[in-house]
């Protein structure tokens, strides 16, 4: 079988593990057989991602370079790299770090209540992780077919991921998501900046 077969029937796998363990049902299910969700859920899951998503990029023997930016131009988009990266971990920070990473649910005794973030690159689009993801991969100055693959594929599990979460944001927060919803675009920023009142999520 093709490299590039094998890599998106294992990226394919990858989403599918992912989406399922974030899935509410599933955790909810965990949760009951465990008698509560198990504080290491989050964490477990993150590292079992990481292993996925090596494995996945692992498909390739030898990917061929389609093009590679030159001379000055490389920098440049290495640097923008580098601001997306730095925004990424950002937006992380402001939903809070421990809870991503998984490390928040280890404690004890849990925190507050989440609160809805809308503050910062949250106002610009309603899901910055996505859209500065997606230009991190586009911003790779060297392009391989594996790197083209990867990019694809997750720009279209990111837009599948984000619709997903929107539903799962709207249980949670109810009218407050609706209205931040309907002031604050998607994925894509609209030339105009809206700047919410910011919270927490």
């Amino acid at each position: 079988m093709p490299d590039y077969c094998v890599f998106i029937l294992r990226f394919l796998l990858f989403a599918a593990v992912h989406s399922l363990f974030a899935a509410t049902r599933v955790k909810g299910a965990v949760g009951r057989l465990c008698h509560g969700e198990p504080r290491g859920y989050r964490l477990f899951y993150n590292l079992l991602s990481l292993a996925l998503f090596g494995w996945v990029m692992a498909a390739f023997g030898s990917s061929p370079v389609l093009y590679f930016a030159p001379g000055a131009w490389s920098l440049v988009m290495y640097l923008a790299q580098l601001v997306c990266g730095m925004i990424l971990v950002d937006c992380v920070r402001r939903t809070g770090a421990g809870d991503f990473l998984g490390i928040r649910q280890l404690r004890r005794t849990p925190d507050g209540p989440h609160q809805l973030v809308t503050g910062g690159y949250y106002a610009l689009v309603r899901h910055p992780l996505y859209l500065f993801s997606i230009a991190f991969l586009l911003l790779n100055p060297v392009m391989t077919a594996q790197w083209l693959l990867l990019t694809g594929l997750s720009a279209l599990y990111f837009v599948i991921g984000a619709l997903i979460e929107e539903r799962r944001l709207l249980e949670e927060f109810g009218d407050q998501y609706r209205q931040y919803r309907q002031a604050v675009p998607f994925i894509i920023p609209r030339w105009k900046t809206i700047r919410p009142e910011d919270g927490r999520h």
